[in-house]
């Protein structure tokens, strides 16, 4: 397969475009298996591994998801593949596709379900906006990267295809609830799970959803760590990165690819400063059993 970049910028070859907006439009996740080596996989890890135990030594470092589990927010230069992920001809092809030329990468966390971990309530990641509500367009996508070989007993994710066209909580942002409109209702529950699929990534590969597909994280079983990382990515009129917060050096700054640059969100420190997580979700905070 032919994945090299086109001249000028333009959409890279060799995958099929069609099929990538059929999926995320369709069921809502699409994945590539094995678009990284092994040896990549491990290296990303490790960074985590390093970068959680940093966050658990800092209040608000590693904001809880429920029992046994932690999200954290990350600098991007504290990632070595990072800009392997945000170059790799796969992830641009559907940035461009889905959310057009002038995509903002906005978010850079990860997941962290440990052993113990709960199932979660079916949920979306935040309210449905009103440019896919009533103009029927996706203008997000989360991407997800395993830095596991994820078995059964581990407390895969789960995903309910085709649900993040489904409407409730409408009036979330006008009355400041923000949560009505992330978890359905429990009478919804018996459609997510006659549709639910479990994803069994393997290290090395990268999945596109949208954030808005009802999903969840399901109780660990095992005496593993499951960490995911996490790369959210807006269209010009989405407004998820204001609930983040992309720092980068000026010497990383400037020693990163120009197009790179360009769907970069953030701002440019003197020094890192510590991420203090603010995206908290009140409603995973104690598992299924309590929603």
């Amino acid at each position: 397969m032919n994945t090299a970049s086109a001249p000028g910028g333009d959409m890279p070859q060799g995958y099929d475009v069609a099929r990538i907006m059929g999926g995320l439009y369709g069921d809502g996740i699409i994945a590539l298996r094995g678009a990284f080596e092994r040896a990549w996989g491990q290296r990303l890890r490790e960074d985590i591994d390093t970068l959680f135990a940093e966050a658990r030594q800092r209040p608000r470092g590693a904001l809880p998801r429920g029992p046994q589990r932690w999200y954290v927010e990350v600098h991007p230069q504290r990632l070595r593949g990072f800009v392997d992920i945000v170059t790799h001809p796969w992830f641009v092809t559907v940035c461009r596709a889905v959310l057009g030329p002038d995509y903002k990468v906005v978010e850079v966390g990860f997941d962290v379900p440990g052993p113990g971990a709960q199932d979660q309530p079916w949920h979306r990641d935040f309210p449905m906006p009103e440019e896919t509500r009533l103009g029927r367009r996706l203008n997000s996508l989360a991407f997800n990267l395993s830095a596991v070989d994820t078995t059964p007993e581990m407390g895969p994710f789960e995903v309910a295809p085709g649900t993040q066209w489904d409407e409730f909580g409408l009036d979330a942002e006008a009355t400041g609830r923000r949560e009505l409109g992330m978890f359905p209702p429990r009478e919804l529950f018996p459609r997510y799970e006659a549709r639910k699929q479990a994803r069994l990534a393997q290290m090395g590969d990268i999945s596109a959803r949208s954030a808005l597909t009802i999903h969840r994280g399901t109780a660990n079983h095992s005496d593993q760590w499951r960490p995911v990382l996490v790369v959210g990515v807006d269209a010009p009129d989405a407004r998820n990165g204001e609930r983040h917060d992309i720092q980068l050096t000026p010497d990383y700054h400037a020693a990163l690819p120009e197009e790179v640059r360009r769907h970069l969100a953030g701002r440019v420190v003197d020094q890192l400063q510590y991420i203090e997580q603010v995206h908290s979700i009140e409603g995973l905070l104690a598992g299924d059993s309590n929603y």
